[in-house]
C-alpha cells in the first residue's frame, strides 16, 4: 500500500480536499483569542470525552468483569497499559486532523489506491456495525435488568434512539458533547458509590497496577488480558477524533495549530484517564465482590447484576450497575453515529441524510441481534457481544497503521511529523496491538 505519486507542491497529498469533515459543524465553535489557559482549554474540551466513550462501552464490561472475578486485581496493569496506548494513538489522531485538515478516512482515500481505500472502508463499516451491535445488546440488557423488558423488545426499542440523535444534531455540536459528558458523570457516580459499598482492598488494588509475570505465564490470564487490550482501542475512535477536533476555530497558522494540538492532547488524555478509572472500577468491583466471595466464574453482565445485591446487601448496587450500563450504551450510540457519517463521507466522498445513515447502521446491528435473541436468548446475546469484540479486534490494525504512517510522514505533516522517539513508540504500539489481536482472533476461532 504505497503512496501514489505526488507533486512537489501538493503537501504530500494527491488532491486538494474537496470538503471539510462533518461540514455542518466544521469550525463552528469559536476559540478565544485572549484569556487564561483554563478558558482556552475549556473551549477545546469536549472531543476527548466523545472519544473516551468508546473505551467504556458495553463491549468492555464482560472482559473487565471476567478479569476481576477470576484473577482479583492482577489485570489492572493491563487496563493501565491499554489506556496509555490509547492516549498516544488518540493524540496522533487529533494531530492529524488539526495539521492536515483531513480526517483519517479522507487521508486514507487520498493516499491509497481506490481498491485499497474501498477495502479499508468496508472493514471500517464492519467495525462500526460490530460496535453498534455491542451498544444494542448492552442497552437491551440494561432495559431488561432495570425494567424487566424482554431482551427481544429491548433490542427493538433501541431503534428509537435515532430520534434522539437527530434532535441533538439539530441543536449544535456542544449539545452532543454536553449530553455525552453528563452521561459519563452518571456512570462515574454509579461506580464511585458501588466501590464505597464494595470496600475493596486498596493495597491490593495498588499492587494490581504493577505488571505481574503471571499475566504472561498463565494461559487463561493471558487470554483475558489480550481480550482487555483488544477491546480497549476502538478503530472508529481514531476516525472520529481526527474529525471532531476540527469543530474548533483555531488559527490556521503553525502557532495556532501547535496550540490546538497541545489543548486537544490534554483534553483527550484527561478524558481517557477518566475512562481508565471507569474500566478499573468495573474490574475492582468484580474482584471485591465476586472473587472475594468465591464466585470466580462470573463473566456475564446479567450474572454480575444479579449477584451484586446479595453480595453487597442492598438492591441499590444492582440498580446503579444497570443505570451505568444503560448510560454507557446510549453514550456509545451518539459517538457511533458520528463515526459512521465520517467514515462514509471520508472514504466515498458521498453524503447521506443523517437519519438515513443512522438507520442503516442501526438496522445492520439490530437484525442479527433480533435473530439471535429470538433463537438463543440470553446466552446467544453474550456470544454475539463477544463476536462483536473479535470483529473490532480484526479491524483495528487497519486504522492504527495508516494513522502512524501518516503522522510520521514529513511530506504530509511538515514540522508536525512525529519525532524519532514518537515514531518508535507509535510503531511499537501498532505492532503489539496487531500481534495481540491476531492471537486473540486465532484462539477465539479455535475455541
Amino acid at each position: 500500500m504505497t503512496a501514489p505519486h505526488t507533486t512537489p507542491d501538493s503537501g504530500g497529498w494527491r488532491r486538494v480536499r474537496q470538503q471539510p469533515s462533518l461540514p455542518e459543524v466544521y469550525r463552528s465553535l469559536p476559540i478565544p483569542k485572549k484569556g487564561s489557559w483554563l478558558r482556552k482549554f475549556l473551549a477545546f474540551a469536549g472531543p476527548g470525552y466523545l472519544v473516551a466513550v468508546g473505551y467504556m462501552d458495553p463491549g468492555n464490561w464482560a472482559t473487565d468483569i471476567a478479569g476481576g472475578s477470576l484473577f482479583n486485581y492482577t489485570l489492572l496493569a493491563v487496563i493501565l497499559l491499554s489506556n496509555v496506548m490509547a492516549m498516544i494513538l488518540q493524540s496522533l489522531s487529533g494531530k492529524l486532523g488539526i495539521v492536515t485538515g483531513r480526517d483519517l478516512a479522507q487521508a486514507c482515500r487520498d493516499h491509497y489506491s481506490k481498491p485499497v481505500a474501498i477495502a479499508l472502508w468496508i472493514l471500517c463499516e464492519l467495525a462500526i456495525a460490530a460496535c453498534d451491535l455491542a451498544e444494542v445488546i448492552g442497552s437491551a440488557i440494561a432495559l431488561n435488568l432495570l425494567f424487566g423488558i424482554p431482551l427481544l423488545y429491548g433490542v427493538m426499542i433501541t431503534v428509537l434512539d435515532v430520534l434522539l440523535i437527530l434532535l441533538l444534531q439539530s441543536k449544535g455540536f456542544r449539545y452532543i458533547e454536553s449530553i455525552v459528558i453528563s452521561l459519563l458523570v452518571v456512570i462515574g457516580i454509579c461506580f464511585a458509590v458501588e466501590l464505597v459499598m464494595a470496600r475493596p482492598d486498596w493495597m491490593g488494588v495498588a499492587k494490581g497496577f504493577v505488571p505481574n509475570p503471571q499475566i504472561i505465564q498463565n494461559p487463561e490470564m493471558l487470554y483475558i488480558a489480550i481480550g482487555i487490550l483488544g477491546a480497549t482501542v476502538m478503530p472508529h475512535n481514531l476516525y472520529l477524533h481526527s474529525s471532531i477536533v476540527q469543530t474548533r476555530q483555531f488559527d490556521q497558522t503553525p502557532k495556532g495549530k501547535r496550540e490546538a494540538i497541545k489543548y486537544v492532547t490534554v483534553d483527550s488524555t484527561a478524558a481517557l484517564f477518566f475512562a481508565l478509572l471507569i474500566n478499573a472500577s468495573i474490574l475492582i468491583l468484580s474482584a471485591a465482590t465476586f472473587h472475594r466471595s468465591g464466585n470466580v466464574e462470573v463473566a456475564g453482565i446479567e450474572q454480575a447484576y444479579h449477584l451484586l445485591t446479595p453480595l453487597l446487601g442492598t438492591s441499590i448496587a444492582s440498580v446503579l450497575f444497570g443505570v451505568a450500563l444503560l448510560a454507557s450504551g446510549q453514550n456509545s450510540t451518539l459517538t457511533g453515529t458520528l463515526a459512521g457519517q465520517i467514515v462514509m463521507e471520508g472514504f466515498l466522498n458521498i453524503r447521506l441524510a443523517p437519519w438515513l445513515r443512522r438507520l442503516i447502521t442501526r438496522l445492520i446491528a439490530i437484525v442479527p441481534a433480533v435473530i439471535v435473541t429470538a433463537m438463543y436468548g440470553e446466552n446467544g446475546t453474550m456470544q454475539l457481544l463477544i463476536l462483536s469484540q473479535v470483529i473490532l479486534s480484526l479491524q483495528l490494525s487497519f486504522a492504527v497503521f495508516p494513522l502512524v504512517q501518516f503522522t510520521s510522514d514529513k511530506k504530509k505533516m511538515g514540522e508536525f511529523a512525529n519525532p524519532t522517539w514518537l515514531k518508535v513508540v507509535a510503531w511499537t504500539i501498532a505492532f503489539v496491538i496487531a500481534g495481540l489481536n491476531a492471537y486473540l482472533l486465532y484462539t477465539t476461532l479455535l475455541a
